[in-house]
């Protein structure tokens, strides 16, 4: 199964891949921050976002995408451009019949970390680790889309929805 978690940003958005084996064991396969220009407009944008995502979901093929939920306690323009960058791929997963979940900080800092406070250094030390990479993954984006990915398949959904591909590989 391949897992894509994203770790949703208007100006940078990470993007982590990894598959997970029927072991339930995962590997790396690619990190990616997707970049906008702050000086262009909004609908330009979420547009050149869109057209990022697209190309990595076309090449990539995830079976499942997971996003972060949009934390409330943020400012507003900061919240707000989270929200505008998980709807574009909310979107972009779902044009292509791709399933989406949502997780909270909190839950995906406790799925990596074992704790639900710890803090982005914790996060991309454990990332690091579980993935068992030469290099942590930055920036921050990036660490924290692969600990989207990570918690999915750590959360059981994974499990589960690897289970329903393999009974119907063997139909």
């Amino acid at each position: 199964m391949r897992i894509m978690g994203i770790d949703p940003g208007l100006t940078r958005c990470g993007i982590g891949i990894i598959d997970l084996d029927n072991h339930r064991r995962s590997q790396f396969v690619s990190v990616y921050v997707a970049r906008t220009a702050t000086t262009d407009q909004l609908a330009s944008r979420l547009l050149d976002l869109e057209q990022q995502i697209e190309i990595l979901m076309d090449s990539c093929k995830p079976d499942v995408v997971a996003v972060e939920r949009v934390f409330s306690q943020m400012n507003v323009s900061t919240a707000m451009g989270t929200a505008q960058a998980s709807a574009v791929a909310l979107l972009c997963a779902t044009r292509r019949g791709i399933d989406t979940v949502m997780y909270t900080p909190t839950e995906v800092k406790a799925s990596v970390t074992g704790s639900g406070r710890a803090d982005k250094t914790q996060v991309t030390t454990m990332v690091t680790r579980i993935l068992n990479l030469s290099v942590a993954p930055k920036p921050a984006d990036a660490a924290d889309a692969l600990a989207l990915a990570l918690c999915h398949a750590m959360r059981g959904m994974g499990q589960q929805r690897l289970t329903r591909a393999l009974v119907e590989q063997s139909r």
